[in-house]
């Protein structure tokens, strides 16, 4: 947490932004949470332990936070932009319950060899790509079998 902290503070003086205390604070909930929050998941976190902080501040914070390169911006199905942590975190992919939207991450080298495979097999130079599955999690299911 040290480092990202670091990055960030760096950013902010390469950038002539601002530090402050609330942006600090902002930083250290996101990047204790493991969870994939929302604008407002976030900032009932934040104000849960810093209830001067407003929902604006944290927006704008997370905006920096993500140019600064230590979150991702998510776009779920529904329109949804949720934030994920960004630095030092391997490539992955989702697993999204359409039902309770719980996401789960998951790594599979088999299905990265294979996008490799498939984008050499076209002669597709890839830049990036993320991979989103929809269904419904175990509870969900679950609950689903016991109606």
């Amino acid at each position: 947490m040290k480092l990202a902290k670091t990055i960030f503070r760096q950013y902010l003086k390469k950038n002539g932004k601002l530090y402050s205390k609330q942006r600090e604070q902002i930083l250290d909930i996101f990047l204790k949470t493991e969870q994939h929050p929302t604008i407002n998941d976030l900032y009932d976190l934040v104000k849960k332990k810093y209830p001067q902080i407003g929902l604006a501040t944290v927006y704008r914070t997370m905006e920096v936070i993500s140019d600064a390169g230590l979150a991702r911006k998510v776009d779920f199905e529904g329109g949804i932009k949720c934030y994920e942590h960004e630095y030092k975190h391997q490539h992955h992919d989702h697993l999204v319950c359409l039902k309770c939207g719980r996401i789960i991450e998951v790594m599979s080298p088999g299905i990265e060899k294979l996008q490799e495979r498939l984008a050499k097999k076209h002669k597709f130079s890839a830049v990036r790509h993320r991979m989103e599955i929809f269904g419904f999690c175990r509870s969900c299911n679950r609950k689903k079998t016991q109606v």
